[in-house]
């Protein structure tokens, strides 16, 4: 609770006001049951106008209704009655984004009352809120749209409301427009009324009650294609006019998944349609709203002859994701923000089981594990934070939207369904879902739902294993050593730094699993203390823990334990799944970065990856190797750098070598042919380059009309992209290309550029919006932040415009916690530390001080320089011995 005397007043009246007691949250004595919401931009003048009538429960008689409103110009503000309006006084605190309704000296006692308030704003120039967006046609001519992202606290920007998600209502929507347009909202459009002027006013149905976040209304000139469901759903893909060709992939997968999830959770999605839009500006991936979710447009937009595989991948998991959200965060709500893993992290789950079981041939499991490898890297500093971690005002509740609430929320889910088995981990859900339908939960709403004592032994308590995984933050680390038939356990967190030493406070219950030499089936043991001891029927010559990484733990085998995984993995690696693989390849590096394992022992290991040809391990195997040698570009070591190089080009070459300049293959072949390429491309390789020139030559000789494999465009362009004429004839294809997947290849090609002046001048283009589409900077200044002849220029580019990127990205949000630590990730220097040091301790509370992202970005730069200096004299020792020539 804060006190606060100074605000702004709209006063008609009465000309003295009481000083309030402002808090971030709302009290719960006032809620909302129902909003009649009128919205009418001006997409001319870009500004909007608007009125709200909501109808109130008062729970405890008050003197002040509070309410959230932030940037809106409250003309009027009215209590109406059956038979009376009074003006309300309306007191602002620009703080707290709220503002509180009074009357005289009234008292609101309990009971039903209506309150109406008329408003008005500027179309917002962020990504959030109600907000402008352009497009460029094919002949050039710049078009303007109004799109909402509301979540998590922008609703409040679009229209005066109770703007937090426990306070959930109905909604009755009606937007004016000009005829030339269309509007969208997240129910059917009853009717449209003709008004004075030639406007009109489309009026949707009312919505099921549900949470501010998740209101959604468009004004476009969109096209769309439908078709209906099996569940009789319309479903609908909407698009500026020149791309409705490349709707028709999104929705047949949306009509397929939403007849999965409708099957798989019993329960009917509730709305007549459900609509996917893809807007032209969008700064995060996709977004939930109820019945219109939105997408960007490589997100969402299709074309089979120009779209790539990972392309392909991509869309199915967006959409399989925000289709999920329907029943996980819309149907059933967390409480407050703190809880947001119940929505991410169970969405991001679901993206992954729904997409295996209806489009088995993209092969999504594949790509499970680099989501909790993701989050371990988080998870392993002392920065991180619980899953569910308290938060009270706007920057830090977009700081959850993070790799902890999605990432690793996605992976404990996983290793409880393993746990649990999936039969009874689904029947858990669905319960879970039924019995809070339209409401909001806790974590504890959750395992309470998933403790099933008809499934269960009777001591199985899913709250006290879970609460161990969301309570506290980082995870374990298991050390297994194996004497004779007895496999000693103990567990301790896995933390890296110099705080690393000792955190006894910190203890986990562990389902862990096992495979051995003797047996391939799997065995389970949970782990509840901290020391422990299992028994196994024989000796045997090696043990692997958590089996196919289901569970969110790193093992380190004590003892010798590594030697005789390593020694089997050279023998015949094929025992071992391609998970487990890629697990071990994961855990052994991240042991020498605590100190756990020599690096001299990881790198053996790597050695058996020249015979290796599945996707997770190879790309595992780079996701180790590669930035080791990154860190080195930083300091300047060229001859280790080129050395290290030379050895990751021979252990992959014999797999290279395999690759064609074609789509043939699975998704997961082709995914790696793109991997594979582009590394030999970059490191020069003559099999690569000659192939990849002569086809850009070709294609450039075409105008861009030679269709290359989707699989390998990206290849091509990046070598195009390293003289001037290449990379300006890239830049104009770029403008010029209806196609989103096209786009971004082209952005990701310019951006490896080795042409630093390019780069710039890119990043500046960025900002501005025209050339590139802004919301695409801050993958293009972290791209750049990777390019060996260009990294300064990222951390130069985010410096000297950090107030424009807070102002449009906004304080905590992912974009801007992205870059923080993507463009600071691979310094090694003491210098660099120092100067970044300097540069967020400069930065004031309003600008930035205090993110989460800059303790994170600090820890990450420390943790490289220790690596350094602990491990580069081992590491040129280790490729003297087993070099075979530097890198060409």
């Amino acid at each position: 609770m804060v006190f606060l005397s100074s605000y702004t007043a709209l006063n008609p009246g009465n000309t003295t006001f009481s000083s309030l007691l402002w808090s971030m949250r709302l009290p719960d004595s006032v809620k909302p049951l129902h909003y009649d919401l009128l919205i009418h931009p001006n997409l001319t003048s870009l500004s909007f106008s608007g009125a709200v009538q909501i109808q109130l429960d008062v729970l405890q008689e008050t003197r002040h209704i509070f309410l959230h409103s932030k940037s809106l110009e409250i003309s009027r503000a009215l209590l109406l009655g059956s038979r009376y309006q009074h003006l309300l006084q309306v007191q602002e605190s620009e703080a707290f984004e709220q503002i509180a309704l009074s009357y005289e000296n009234f008292t609101f006692s309990t009971g039903l009352y209506v309150i109406r308030l008329e408003f008005s704003a500027n179309l917002s120039e962020s990504f959030h809120g109600f907000y402008k967006g352009t497009y460029r046609t094919s002949s050039g001519e710049v078009r303007t749209l109004a799109s909402t992202q509301f979540e998590a606290t922008h609703a409040r920007s679009a229209f005066p409301c109770f703007d937090e998600p426990a306070f959930k209502a109905n909604f009755s929507i009606r937007v004016r427009r000009e005829p030339r347009h269309i509007s969208i909202s997240n129910m059917p459009n009853l009717k449209t009324v003709e008004l004075a002027g030639g406007l009109l006013e489309d009026q949707y149905d009312v919505t099921v009650k549900m949470s501010t976040y998740l209101v959604a209304f468009i004004v476009c000139d969109f096209l769309s294609i439908s078709r209906r469901s099996q569940h009789g759903v319309e479903i609908s893909v909407y698009t500026v006019p020149e791309k409705i060709s490349q709707a028709e992939y999104a929705l047949n997968t949306a009509v397929t998944l939403l007849d999965f999830y409708d099957d798989y959770f019993n329960i009917p999605y509730p709305l007549p349609k459900q609509d996917l839009a893809a807007i032209p500006d969008f700064q995060s991936g996709a977004m939930e709203n109820w019945g219109l979710t939105t997408y960007r447009e490589s997100g969402l937009l299709f074309d089979p002859e120009r779209s790539s595989t990972s392309d392909k991948l991509g869309i199915t998991k967006v959409i399989a994701h925000e289709l999920a959200h329907q029943w996980f965060g819309n149907l059933v709500t967390m409480q407050w923000w703190n809880d947001l893993w119940l929505n991410e992290g169970f969405a991001k789950f679901m993206e992954f089981v729904s997409v295996n079981l209806t489009y088995p041939e993209l092969q999504v499991d594949d790509y499970f594990l680099e989501k909790c490898f993701t989050a371990m890297g988080v998870d392993s500093l002392s920065s991180s934070h619980p899953i569910s971690t308290p938060v009270e005002n706007p920057a830090q509740i977009r700081e959850m939207f993070d790799d902890v609430s999605y990432q690793k929320g996605a992976c404990v889910l996983n290793m409880l369904r393993d746990f649990l088995t999936p039969e009874v981990f689904k029947i858990g859900i669905i319960r879970y879902l039924k019995k809070h339908s339209y409401q909001n939960t806790v974590n504890s709403d959750l395992w309470y739902s998933l403790t099933n004592k008809w499934f269960m032994e009777d001591d199985l308590d899913v709250r006290e294993i879970m609460d161990t995984w969301t309570l506290q933050e980082g995870f374990p680390l298991i050390t297994v050593e194996v004497k004779g038939r007895e496999v000693r356990l103990k567990q301790e967190r896995f933390l890296k730094g110099a705080e690393s030493a000792n955190h006894p406070n910190f203890l986990w219950k562990v389902p862990l699993t096992y495979i051995t030499s003797g047996s391939s089936s799997v065995q389970r043991f949970l782990l509840k203390t901290r020391h422990d001891v299992l028994y196994l029927p024989a000796e045997v010559e090696w043990v692997k823990f958590n089996v196919d990484m289901r569970g969110y733990y790193i093992v380190h085998y004590a003892a010798g334990g590594w030697d005789a995984l390593i020694r089997q993995l050279q023998l015949n690696h094929t025992v071992f799944s391609g998970n487990d693989r890629a697990s071990l390849i994961h855990n052994i590096f991240q042991l020498v970065s605590i100190g756990k394992v020599p690096l001299d022992l990881a790198l053996s290991l790597s050695q058996y990856l020249s015979s290796e040809s599945e996707i997770m391990p190879v790309t595992q195997g780079f996701s180790e190797l590669v930035p080791l040698y990154k860190l080195m570009e930083k300091r300047d070591m060229a001859a280790l750098e080129n050395q290290l190089k030379g050895y990751l080009v021979n252990v992959f070459r014999r797999l290279i070598d395999a690759q064609s300049w074609s789509d043939d293959g699975s998704v997961s072949e082709r995914m790696l042919r793109n991997y594979l390429l582009l590394f030999a491309c970059v490191r020069r390789l003559p099999a690569c380059v000659g192939p990849a020139q002569r086809l850009f030559r070709q294609w450039k000789e075409s105008d861009g009309a030679l269709r290359l494999a989707a699989d390998v465009r990206l290849v091509v362009y990046t070598e195009g992209a390293r003289t001037e004429e290449g990379w300006d004839f890239l830049l104009e294809k770029h403008g010029s290309t209806m196609y989103p997947s096209e786009r971004s290849q082209i952005k990701a090609a310019l951006s490896y550029s080795p042409l630093p002046h390019k780069l710039e001048w890119l990043m500046e283009k960025g900002l501005e919006g025209e050339i590139l589409k802004t919301h695409e900077l801050p993958s293009l200044i972290i791209s750049v932040s990777k390019n060996p002849t260009a990294y300064r220029l990222a951390w130069d580019f985010l410096t000297a415009n950090w107030q424009k990127l807070v102002k449009k990205f906004d304080l905590g949000s992912s974009a801007i916690s992205r870059m923080v630590v993507g463009v600071t990730n691979q310094y090694s220097t003491q210098e660099k530390l120092e100067e970044v040091q300097s540069f967020f301790g400069s930065l004031d509370e309003s600008t930035g001080a205090g993110l989460r992202s800059i303790q994170q970005a600090l820890q990450n730069i420390q943790e490289n320089i220790r690596w350094m200096d602990q491990n580069v004299p081992v590491l040129q020792d280790w490729l003297n011995r087993h070099s075979t020539g530097p890198a060409l």
